[in-house]
């Protein structure tokens, strides 16, 4: 579904992602674990071209989304993207952030994506914050609004950034479990997260990043029971507490 080749990220002189090459199957669920600073954010970001890659190449259903006559933003209605900070806007009710972009770009119209929105925020178990704004929830209630509102566009791949790290720690649970419903019900997901639990109960597929490339990869039992790369052995040993 995803083919990344050679992928190289700048920014100015620093050298952040290093010739990447992986492919990501249909139903895959990518976890990108790893040390800050090693580039998981930014891989995520090419993938949907909110960071520019430097150079490189990324096929998402065989089409190349780095071509200069590429629609990118057609190429985004099919990801959904899922931030740290949430990202809703403000000004808008917990209804309107969710129904927005499928009216604004003439997916649905507004009664449809009025049921939709009801029918995904009934889903994250929000049913009865429909009407209200951002600033009435607290941060698992404003992530789970993000993940409907990512949801809406009826997205094949869903990017989550690092979707708990802003989030007090008992309102973590309430994220993961969504997102694990998301996981159980085949939905292609590509996700940065240092949750390490989570990793191991969703992933198909770790991703262990250092230093701008994809160190080790596999299933969770073999880079959590038995990593090969010594980077990744020295990372467990501190996030897991041996």
């Amino acid at each position: 579904m995803i083919e990344i080749r050679k992928l190289y990220k700048n920014f100015g002189d620093v050298k952040v992602l290093k010739g990447i090459d992986s492919d990501i199957e249909k139903g895959d669920k990518i976890v990108i674990i790893g040390p800050s600073g090693s580039g998981k954010s930014t891989f995520l970001r090419c993938l949907n071209r909110l960071d520019e890659p430097t150079s490189g190449s990324i096929k998402i259903d065989g089409k190349e989304i780095l071509d200069p006559n590429c629609d990118i933003n057609k190429v985004r209605e099919s990801m959904g993207m899922v931030f740290q900070h949430f990202n809703l806007f403000p000004h808008l009710s917990v209804r309107q952030n969710v129904t927005l972009a499928p009216v604004q770009l003439k997916k649905m119209t507004q009664a449809e994506a009025d049921d939709k929105a009801e029918e995904l925020i009934k889903r994250v178990g929000l049913a009865d914050k429909l009407d209200e704004y951002p600033n009435m929830l607290s941060g698992g209630q404003k992530q789970r609004v993000a993940i409907a509102r990512a949801l809406a566009m009826d997205p094949e791949i869903m990017l989550f950034d690092e979707p708990t790290s802003a989030l007090d720690p008992e309102m973590i649970g309430e994220v993961l479990e969504v997102m694990q419903e998301l996981a159980l019900a085949g939905m292609t997901m590509v996700l940065v997260t240092h949750e390490m639990g989570f990793a191991r109960n969703v992933g198909s597929r770790i991703f262990f990043m250092d230093d701008g490339l994809i160190a080790e990869e596999g299933p969770p039992e073999q880079v959590f029971d038995q990593p090969q790369n010594p980077r990744t052995i020295e990372f467990l040993s501190k996030v897991l507490h041996k």
